[in-house]
């Protein structure tokens, strides 16, 4: 007698399992991975943008002008964009007064690759820090607005504190 030798069907369903299980886990947690890493763009940008504002400022004793191609506080972008535009965000400048200021940057802008739409992040002249998240896909993520911090990972709102 010849013994046939091979896989069962019950031993490849198994093994079928197993994979769809693993990558049941695993699959949202990259995905979550890579939004994280996306998270960085904005906020750098914020930093960076704080620092040129306050130059700005030293120069002109106003933040009113900021903001503008040609000034020492120039919209940051992606090469071959317009100003402001980024891989992920949008970085606009909506309040400019004598001496305040409020920047912000709106992942999943127009112009921008959608996968953050909804987070905003804000940062003004007192170095306040805040997160907004107003709807998809972010919210279904699992990430929260934060009136405190720019929030980085999920889980994080302004009811638990959570990490930011």
């Amino acid at each position: 007698m010849q013994r046939h030798s091979g896989f069962t069907l019950i031993e490849l369903m198994v093994t079928i399992a197993i994979v769809a299980i693993l990558a049941a886990v695993a699959i949202p947690n990259y995905t979550d991975y890579l939004r994280r890493g996306k998270l960085v763009e904005g906020t750098s940008a914020l930093l960076a943008m704080r620092t040129k504002m306050e130059l700005y400022f030293q120069d002109n004793r106003t933040y009113v002008g900021a903001c503008a191609a040609g000034t020492v506080a120039p919209l940051p972008s992606n090469p071959g964009s317009p100003a402001g535009v980024l891989k992920y965000f949008q970085v606009t400048c909506p309040v400019l007064t004598a001496t305040t200021y409020t920047i912000q940057a709106a992942g999943g802008a127009p112009g921008t690759d959608g996968t953050l739409g909804g987070l905003t992040y804000t940062i003004d002249q007192a170095n306040a820090r805040t997160t907004t998240v107003t709807g998809d896909p972010v919210y279904s993520a699992g990430y929260r607005g934060n009136p405190n911090c720019w929030v980085a990972k999920k889980g994080a709102d302004a009811s638990n504190n959570g990490p930011c």
